[in-house]
């Protein structure tokens, strides 16, 4: 096999949550190198031994999703490791199997970014990899220099797992929240091409409630649940409108992220999803980035509201802290609705193991188990929060180095930043921990921040109602674009 010193293509990197970038860059001798690069940070700190030399490796449902799984399985072997091919499931299952019995793992996904996109989720037998394993990886991919992939990779047959994953990954949902737990509901699941659409109509109907399949694709859709496309919120209410649901379910692509609507097929915010969530499982301590909703701290709901950066590395380390600081119910979110459990949860007597990664169905539960315990729809349960009028999106195919210097110049350039907001009555504060919060003199914010696994610059907005935050939003959205475009 042929090496010389590499660097990754410009479209790969390391961003919130794993490696991502074009199909064509990393489906080929990137999966590979990156893979052996993994494996060698594992064997060198002796995490592969521990682990017998097993590492698991699964996949979503995109078209490029099988063979860069191969490569990575190619890869781990050449290594001297050995991997089990897991095959299609949720990341959260795999992460949970590979974290109950001390498994490295790796999830090929892409998430919710487009099918021309995909990416690698690397795990330690404890749980995701950190910033610090980031770079470790890094150094070892440049020191290995690959630039070919073997002729032998393309032909392996690795092991698979002798337990059914998503069977596990189900039974410990079933085990907390009780058999007939949602009996009464009535659930739509929007399917599309998320690697879960089978396994969440079969936990919803193990719990007692009536799941209604809905809008099942035979090609890969992006859905992000932090940036809707139009045509899901117009089928959700087409759905709602159609029949009597008490609420319409669903992931991204991976099934780390939920998307959940109300009875009316209005959808809500991830971060208002992960307070109902938090507060179904009595959490004393809540960990989310800057870019969640501000009434977190003024509703009071919550004992410790800790900030973090966007990212899920950064809500774990959040998590560690607040553990550390004697939170005994520790509950991360992010504003894309992904909720990771930071403490075991006890509950009615039942208990929850810890899971330090995004998980999609544990919000959906909760979220269904809000509606049973209270008696209310789930509007009327969203709305006791208080929360802001909030809107998010994003301009697409904006090169970071643009992002990053017109984030850059709001931060260090005063009379600029004071000139950009004076149509909102000036600058009240700022939160630079990522990209630039800006909290404006007449009470709205606008946040600016350079998307990690794409070529985008988000834009979040919060005002007083939701016919402002759109208009708000349009007007970030056009002053990020007369600078970056």
């Amino acid at each position: 096999m042929g090496k010389n010193p590499a660097t990754a293509p410009s479209s790969l990197k390391f961003g919130t949550s794993g490696l991502r970038g074009l199909v064509v860059e990393l489906n080929g001798a990137p999966a590979f190198a990156y893979t052996r690069a993994f494996a060698e940070m594992l064997k060198e700190d002796g995490s592969a031994a521990a682990s017998r030399n097993v590492v698991l490796v699964g996949r979503d449902l995109r078209e490029s999703s099988p063979s860069i799984a191969q490569l990575c399985c190619a890869a781990l072997q050449e290594t001297g490791l050995v991997p089990l091919d897991c095959e299609a499931l949720p990341t959260p299952a795999l992460a949970y199997h590979g974290m109950r019995f001390g498994i490295p793992a790796i999830m090929v996904t892409g998430s919710h970014i487009p099918e021309d996109r995909n990416g690698l989720k690397f795990y330690r037998a404890q749980g995701e990899i950190d910033k610090k394993d980031e770079a470790a990886i890094l150094a070892w991919h440049a020191r290995l220099g690959i630039a070919a992939v073997p002729e032998t990779a393309r032909v392996i047959r690795p092991g698979k797992p002798d337990l059914d994953m998503i069977a596990a990954y189900k039974t410990r949902y079933r085990d907390f929240f009780g058999a007939r737990a949602l009996e009464g509901l009535t659930v739509g699941v929007y399917q599309h091409s998320s690697v879960a659409r089978d396994t969440i109509v079969e936990m919803l109907e193990t719990l007692g409630a009536r799941a209604v399949p809905l809008g099942r694709a035979t090609s890969f859709i992006p859905v992000d649940t932090e940036a809707l496309r139009e045509e899901d919120e117009v089928l959700a209410r087409q759905w709602a409108g159609e029949q009597r649901l008490d609420a319409i379910v669903s992931t991204d692509g991976d099934a780390d992220r939920p998307l959940i609507s109300d009875a009316t097929g209005a959808f809500l915010r991830g971060d208002l999803v992960g307070a109902i969530t938090a507060k179904f499982l009595g959490a004393d301590a809540i960990v989310t980035p800057v870019t969640s909703n501000s009434a977190l701290e003024t509703s009071r709901a919550f004992r410790t509201v800790l900030r973090t950066r966007v990212g899920s590395p950064y809500v774990i380390e959040g998590m560690a802290e607040a553990s550390a600081s004697g939170a005994k119910a520790v509950v991360g979110f992010e504003a894309n609705g992904g909720v990771l459990l930071g403490s075991d949860i006890v509950r009615e007597g039942r208990r929850l193991a810890a899971l330090p990664t995004r998980d999609a169905m544990l919000p959906i539960l909760c979220a269904l188990g809000e509606i049973v315990a209270q008696g209310k729809p789930l509007a009327e349960i969203g709305a006791a929060f208080a929360f802001k009028s909030a809107a998010s999106n994003r301009l697409k195919d904006v090169p970071t180095d643009k992002s990053a210097a017109f984030v850059s110049r709001l931060q260090q350039d005063v009379t600029f930043l004071s000139e950009l907001m004076a149509p909102l009555e000036g600058v009240a504060g700022v939160n630079s921990r990522d990209g630039l919060r800006i909290m404006a003199k007449n009470g709205e914010v606008v946040h600016f921040r350079p998307s990690g696994n794409a070529p985008e610059l988000r834009v979040y907005v919060e005002a007083v109602t939701e016919d402002r935050a759109e208009s708000l939003l349009e007007w970030g959205l056009a002053v990020a674009q007369q600078h970056v475009g």
